[in-house]
């Protein structure tokens, strides 16, 4: 009876299906949540200011890394390796050329790409001048431009301005065969931008000032006499292992990397393909470009090499470091790949060099090797926080393929470099994901999204278990040096509640789950694979299935050996004791009091894995389907064993899905009665399961005894293997069935016609038992949910919707029907205003279509190549998961990715969930304890000039603008803006300055006396004006307008400038020339004393505040 009365109510809506309304326009496949390092991870950019970390790709994508969980995923246009990337540091830009040399402008506030430059030659070289917008680009050609990045109209603007490789070849006369590439351009330290050294791959190097327009470093090209110096991998080679001296020829020795090995630009390191590093001393200077041969003499260059094996790698890679403990601004860390023999273990070498006097003193106190997990891919310099006087090494990222970023610590570094052991070695620190992919492995996801009204308990148990703190996130503890991003304002909100998790199980059986409400996941718990104090055999298998239920938080994990674990939330479900559940036996254990969350029950009811896990709505129930076929139903009050079901396939097929289905089974009075007082009646909630399984049989079951509602299991004609299945309510035209009064008649000629079914059973009712049928009567039944139901059966060859009916008979005739042209392995349906309207389909190609239910038309295809950049990989389809408002969760490699199908799903996009990805409070900091630098540099007392403005000015010889440290950056790029907007090729006007060497006297310094107490606003105007009149004065001789030279009498003449011939008077001015010496000595050795305590008191404030910074959030600023 109760199976008629489903049929003959399924018979009855079938006719009125509405069509689907789902279009285009509805979708947007983006990726909310991105975690994780990319596989094709190649190059890494760092801005020391704001602690972000930025990985380039080979596909066209770059991760962005700060501190506390907040990352990015920034996707280019174009499936293209990028050749650079790099910071405009402190300024939230990022700047990536692609190998197609479109240079691209990332703004990371928004996350966006805001303008693109597409270069028409091949870019070989590539730097940002730190602290502007301004870059230069050099080119196959040997040409090197320069580019500028306008913020106000986000485009980029290619300057006029560049030079030539026949303009260097012309001044250096170096002569160049054909056009050399640049292999490397560097701004030479502390010059902002002034200097910038341009390297060709033909071994030519030379240091380009831009102010003067000329060469005023070169080298190579030369015969040279080098002193060859040979590293032990031991590390104990001091200056006397040095060798004989020998000549060497460089004009074919090709550059592979350089870097400065100096903080102010004066050493340059070189490293070649053959395999050699040569250090070069750019301070050096000749008098006349005859005296070339002086810059490449011994004195000027030193030769290293890592091996002394004929055959050796190319040097890669080149960076440095300062020593914390340097005497002078060239000791530190080299950091090198490459340059040792061939065939040799893949290691970084990091080699500690220490300067003495001169070229020739360099001693390399020790020698590391870091041996690398995987093929060396880059690796990135992290110089310790802005903090004057820090007595820390940079530490080291290493990335390492694929996708495998290491951290080396700067203290464990200096502390390995100093051991005396030849044998030395140290662990890295791994990337501490949020969500671990790959060690442990993660084998399934569920991510679940909790009903309206269930949020507040969720949140309330959440918040508990992070309170106790008896467990922590697996990250915790990690010495990791990214800080930086500001988290979205809702993460710090006392009233958030919890909205979506993620749950995750993982090879070594342990269980994690995350609060996924926001973008920025928060880890609320670890459950480990042993059952607390008890032993149980596979407990630590590989998780194969997991199911939450938010009515009782009960937690249910299966695993590959048969187990099926129990957890609550809100503590054990049977005051304390665990349960240890076969099929023939119940044991019950005594549990220790804690607050962590504790196994209530493990069930041990098969040893084939667990294939499905479903709970009933209401929680009371669990149904578990395991690959051998059998399913069982277990009741979480009692924590004891329904029913067991083995023989629902022949063939014993993998159960695949379990649906849980409530129908109302009301009695109503008797038709025959004979009083018209209606007896009360009784309702009870009939539970329904149906299960399918892999060979795409689907069989109805009464949920509270086990027994079969369906005369037999519906099959197709044809053999499929199953997918998924889902029992659809709510897609019958409502307005039809429930709006439209039909007459009893046209229910009669849509009732199932009568006669006996397949095996002598009724397969429908009379017209008069529908009369009385409570089922027929949507009034008596509106809570009735099989009302509308139908049922999804996916396949890997097609996909068909059945009504209830079709399943219930057995029969194989569907209302909709689609063949795949592809296998397909995955699927998901979507609710769209509340009614399931979508259905996703990824295929085996890495391919995804969406169609409409419950027509199946296809609306929109995609794969994740074009969302993700991923290639479909084996077994992914099993860390898949979804929620009903068309969000998807994906893992491949290390990666873990959201994706969000509908356009209208706005919950991971709201401004106020979503972490910013550039700190504006610490660019502020920074910006404001520059400047305040400068201003000390420029406090009354002290003047411009070298070291923070003792020397005023040079009466000889030109201002070097590569220290002059008092000009504040924004004059000085305004300077070079201007140079650079010039439309002419820049010509240089000399090798360097023809002039002879500039003696200095005591007679050349200038000291200002000391300026007035401030004064008013009103004072302080006419205070600028008389010091424009004195600037005047200085420079014209005096302070009036009229700049016109006047005549002076011979005896004005003889007065100022003519000398006494006397020996008198020669004495005289000579006591009066000590005397002033004396006292310019006195104000001198003064004025430095008041500029040392000053840089004192400023380094201690920016100590101070940095101190200060660190320990603050941006909402606390």
């Amino acid at each position: 009876m109760f199976a008629k009365r489903l049929l003959h109510k399924v018979a009855h809506n079938s006719q009125n299906l509405k069509q689907g309304n789902l279009t285009e326009t509805d979708l947007d496949l983006r990726i909310s949540v991105h975690y994780g390092i990319p596989s094709t991870s190649s190059l890494l950019a760092f801005d020391p200011i704001q602690r972000i970390l930025a990985i380039g790709t080979l596909d066209g994508r770059i991760k962005v890394i700060g501190g506390d969980g907040i990352e990015g995923l920034l996707i280019s246009p174009k499936q293209l390796p990028f050749k650079n990337i790099e910071f405009l540091q402190n300024q939230g830009y990022l700047v990536s050329i692609l190998n197609d040399n479109d240079i691209q402008v990332w703004n990371l506030e928004r996350r966006c790409l805001v303008c693109c430059l597409q270069w028409e030659t091949n870019i070989t070289a590539f730097a940002a001048i730190h602290g502007s917008n301004f870059m230069y680009v050099g080119d196959e050609y040997g040409l090197m431009s320069v580019i500028k990045y306008n913020v106000e109209e986000e485009s980029l603007l290619q300057f006029p301005y560049h030079v030539s490789a026949s303009t260097i070849s012309d001044v250096t006369e170096f002569p160049f065969l054909d056009d050399q590439p640049i292999v490397g351009v560097l701004p030479q330290p502390r010059s902002s931008g002034n200097r910038v050294l341009i390297a060709y791959q033909n071994g030519l190097v030379a240091l380009w000032d831009v102010i003067d327009s000329r060469v005023v470093f070169s080298g190579g090209g030369k015969d040279l006499q080098l002193k060859d110096e040979f590293i032990e991998p031991s590390g104990d080679t001091n200056v006397d292992s040095l060798e004989h001296s020998s000549k060497h020829q460089l004009e074919e020795k090709e550059i592979s990397a350089l870097c400065w090995a100096s903080s102010s630009g004066s050493i340059l390191a070189v490293g070649y393909v053959d395999g050699d590093i040569l250090f070069w001393n750019t301070s050096s200077s000749a008098s006349s470009k005859g005296q070339q041969q002086a810059l490449s003499s011994s004195k000027n260059v030193v030769k290293l090499q890592l091996s002394s094996a004929e055959r050796r790698l190319p040097v890669i890679v080149l960076q440095w470091s300062a020593s914390n403990k340097s005497r002078n601004d060239c000791d530190g860390q080299l950091f090198i790949y490459g340059g040792d023999e061939i065939g040799s273990e893949e290691v970084l070498t990091v080699l500690t060099l220490e300067w003495s006097s001169g070229m020739e003193s360099v001693r390399c106190v020790s020698r590391t090797d870091l041996t690398l997990s995987g093929s060396f891919a880059d690796m990135a310099l992290v110089p310790s926080a802005w903090v004057t006087g820090s007595n820390k090494n940079a530490d080291v990222f290493v990335l390492t393929s694929p996708g495998e970023l290491h951290f080396y610590d700067g203290v464990s570094l200096s502390s390995l470099t100093s051991q005396e052991e030849k044998k030395q070695s140290i662990s890295a620190v791994e990337f501490p994901a949020v969500i671990p992919v790959s060690d442990p492995t993660i084998t399934v996801a569920k991510f679940i999204k909790v009903p309206l009204g269930k949020n507040s308990d969720i949140s309330e148990e959440i918040n508990s278990i992070m309170r106790t703190g008896s467990i922590s996130s697996p990250a915790d503890g990690a010495k990791w040096p990214l800080t930086g991003g500001v988290p979205s304002q809702l993460s710090t909100s006392k009233n958030k509640k919890t909205e979506r998790l993620y749950l995750a199980g993982y090879s070594d059986g342990s269980v994690r789950i995350w609060d996924a409400t926001l973008p920025v996941l928060s880890f609320v718990l670890l459950l480990e694979g042993q059952v607390q104090s008890i032993e149980v055999a596979g407990s630590g298998a590989p998780i194969s299935e997991l199911d939450f239920c938010f009515l009782t938080l009960s937690l249910a994990i299966g695993n590959e050996c048969g187990l099926v674990r129990i957890y609550n939330l809100k503590g054990c479900l049977d005051g304390g004791n665990f349960h240890f559940v076969t099929d023939s036996k119940h044991e019950v254990h005594s549990l220790s009091q804690g607050k962590e969350v504790q196994c209530s029950a493990v069930f041990a009811l098969a040893t084939s894995p667990v294939q499905t896990l479903e709970f009933v709505h209401s929680g009371a129930k669990l149904a578990v389907g395991y690959k051998c076929g059998r399913v069982a139903v277990v009741d979480m009050s009692s924590l004891s064993v329904v029913f067991l079901l083995n023989d629902l396939s022949s063939s014993n097929s993998p159960v695949i899905s379990i649906s849980w289905t409530e129908m109302a089974n009301s009695h109503s009075p008797s038709k025959n009665s004979e009083t018209n007082t209606s007896q009360p009646s009784l309702n009870a909630a009939r539970e329904v399961m149906f299960i399918l399984t892999k060979d795409a049989n689907i069989n109805v079951i009464d949920g509270s005894n086990g027994n079969s509602i369906s005369p037999r299991p519906g099959n197709l004609k044809k053999k499929s293997i199953a997918v998924s299945m889902y029992v659809i309510e709510g897609i019958v035209s409502t307005s039809k069935v429930y709006n439209e009064k039909q007459p009893e008649e046209s229910l009669k000629d849509k009732a199932i016609p009568e006669g006996p079914g397949p095996d002598g059973s009724p397969s429908g009712i009379t017209s008069d038992e529908s009369e009385h049928n409570p089922l027929s009567d949507p009034s008596k039944n509106s809570g009735e949910n099989l009302l509308d139901t139908f049922v999804l059966l996916c396949c890997e060859d097609s996909s068909r919707l059945y009504s209830t009916k079709s399943v219930i008979q057995g029969n194989n005739k569907s209302i909709y029907k689609v063949k795949h042209a592809k296998p397909c392995i995955w699927t998901s349906i979507f609710r769209k205003d509340e009614n399931v309207q979508g259905l996703v389909l990824l295929f085996q190609t890495g391919a995804v279509e969406i169609r409409s239910i419950p027509d199946l038309e296809l609306v929109k295809e995609s794969s994740l190549m074009s969302i993700l950049r991923w290639n479909f990989k084996a077994n992914m389809n099993k860390m898949m998961s979804s929620s009903d408002n068309g969000q998807i969760t994906l893992a491949n490699g290390c990666e873990v990715a959201f994706i969000s199908v509908l356009a209208s799903e706005n919950d991971f996009r709201i401004p106020e969930s979503l972490p910013c990805l550039h700190d504006h409070v610490l660019a502020a900091a920074a910006d404001a304890a520059v400047s305040h630098s400068i201003n000390q540099k420029k406090k009354p007392g002290t003047a411009p000039g070298i070291i923070g403005g003792i020397v005023k000015g040079l009466k000889v010889g030109k201002v070097d603008h590569s220290v002059d440290s008092t000009k504040s950056p924004k004059s000085t790029f305004n300077q070079l803006e201007g140079i650079f907007l010039k439309s002419q090729h820049a010509t240089s006007t000399s090798y360097v300055d023809h002039q002879e060497a500039v003696e200095l006297n005591i007679d050349d310094i200038e000291i200002d006396e000391p300026l007035p107490l401030p004064s008013s606003s009103i004072d302080d105007h006419k205070n600028i004006k008389k010091e424009k009149g004195s600037e005047r004065e200085r420079l014209f001789g005096g302070g009036t307008d009229d700049i016109t030279p006047r005549v002076r009498t011979r005896e004005e003449i003889m007065a100022k400038y003519g000398k006494a011939k006397d020996a008198s008077s020669a004495a005289a001015n000579a006591r009066e020339k000590l005397v002033e010496r004396k006292e310019k000595l006195e104000r001198l050795g003064k004025r430095t004393e008041e500029l040392q305590n000053g840089a004192e008191d400023f380094a201690s404030m920016a100590n101070e505040l940095v101190k200060t910074l660190e320990n603050r959030k941006w909402w606390q600023i």
